[in-house]
């Protein structure tokens, strides 16, 4: 795709000095705006990655309580990061960071890189956080085109260029890039790309929610005089998501393993919360390496939706030799390109639990890691029996399989 034409360089050459006026005086206080730290700003945009300030806002503080430098986290142990990460969700984001750490740590003797090509080549960074970092903390003229801002830029030029083409942000991207060098002062690079984040979070909003007469630039926004702005930005048409049916495992033991709670209600579905799941401890083993959520924790699973007798007997197979089936749930889980559709299988085990089949009794042999958080070591598909003390502290659960736990 070829350069911008002349008209639309020109109208984003006008949009620094009012953006940058808006945005002293509209930005919001966000406890990584505090300082200009790389790692501060870098977990920030980490975790600002398919997930809203306000869900992130908690994370973030309690991710620096814990790791508060980058040589702390590189030291971290895997579980610790995920643990401080549960709940976020895609959690290939906390690996990557947990990555780049040891990389800084390897190479930079634990300083953040200072040039741009030094921080693109960290792990799990692309363009936009290249740029976001680049430019806040190190004022370079580089532009961090998300989302966000291919939404603002498409109302604004009035492109009906789809957004989610790689050679359109591209595109927006050299612009901007050239926007910034040419039309801002020294230390003004990152202002103007957090003004325009700031824009497509509180004003130019997704479809349906604009809020135009208010925006700072509108008097020069092609989508807004025109009276298009609700129907851009163009996107093309997603392929369906891939639909996976699961059996889920929900086996637990209550502090009485050798005795009958009278849990009997033998299919009947319900939302889990009035048994002993919560404080008893729970069958979980771990994910590998590859894959959707790997190196995570989860509840067994079987690809298909077994029957309650198909389902009996193949927990009988995990380690559940005398297992009573109590509740059945449903759950739907999706994830950006896959939708899971969830059978669980309540399954409370009253007798030994320790299968023919060798499965790990339940001592993870759980150390204290140097973060507060415990790690617990045990080999990929084992598995083992989680106290829920130990399940808070050690174990980080990804969302999908959390919906089936007493909240």
């Amino acid at each position: 795709m070829s350069r911008m034409n002349d008209q639309d360089m020109l109208l984003l050459a006008g949009l620094p000095r009012p953006l940058l006026h808006w945005f002293e005086g509209a930005a919001r206080a966000l406890p990584w705006r505090a300082d200009k730290e790389p790692y501060h700003v870098w977990l920030s945009e980490v975790m600002l990655q398919q997930t809203r300030v306000e869900a992130a806002r908690g994370y973030y503080t309690r991710f620096l309580q814990a790791l508060p430098d980058i040589g702390v986290l590189a030291e971290a142990s895997e579980e610790t990061v995920y643990k401080l990460w549960e709940g976020l969700g895609y959690y290939r984001r906390a690996r990557a960071l947990h990555m780049a750490a040891k990389k800084i740590v390897d190479e930079y003797e634990g300083a953040f890189p200072a040039t741009y090509e030094g921080i693109l080549a960290l792990p799990g960074v692309g363009a936009y956080t290249a740029g976001a970092v680049a430019s806040i903390c190190y004022s370079m003229p580089k532009a961090a085109v998300d989302g966000n801002v291919m939404r603002v830029v498409a109302r604004i030029l009035g492109s009906d260029t789809p957004i989610d083409s790689e050679a359109y942000r591209k595109q927006v991207t050299e612009a901007l890039d050239e926007t910034i060098r040419r039309h801002t002062l020294p230390g003004e690079a990152g202002d103007f790309n957090q003004s325009l984040m700031e824009l497509g979070a509180v004003v130019c909003l997704p479809k349906g929610a604009l809020k135009c007469g208010i925006c700072p630039v509108g008097d020069v926004c092609r989508g807004f005089q025109s009276g298009r702005g609700e129907m851009l930005p163009v996107r093309r048409v997603k392929k369906a998501r891939r639909v996976e049916m699961l059996t889920v495992f929900v086996m637990y033991r209550s502090g009485d393993t050798g005795g009958d709670n009278g849990g009997g209600n033998n299919g009947n579905s319900g939302n889990g919360d009035d048994s002993d799941i919560g404080s008893g401890e729970l069958a979980m083993r771990r994910r590998g390496d590859g894959g959707l959520l790997a190196g995570m924790w989860e509840l067994p699973h079987v690809e298909g939706w077994l029957s309650p007798e198909e389902a009996l007997g193949q927990a009988a197979d995990l380690g559940a030799r005398q297992g009573v089936l109590e509740q059945v749930l449903e759950r739907v889980h999706v994830f950006t390109h896959v939708e899971w559709r969830m059978r669980g299988y309540v399954i409370r085990c009253t007798g030994g639990a320790q299968g023919e089949a060798g499965v790990a009794q339940g001592e993870a042999g759980v150390a204290q890691g140097e973060a507060g958080v415990a790690r617990a070591e045990a080999d990929d598909g084992a598995i083992l029996w989680v106290s829920a003390a130990d399940r808070v502290r050690a174990y980080p659960l990804p969302s999908a399989f959390r919906l089936f736990l007493p909240t």
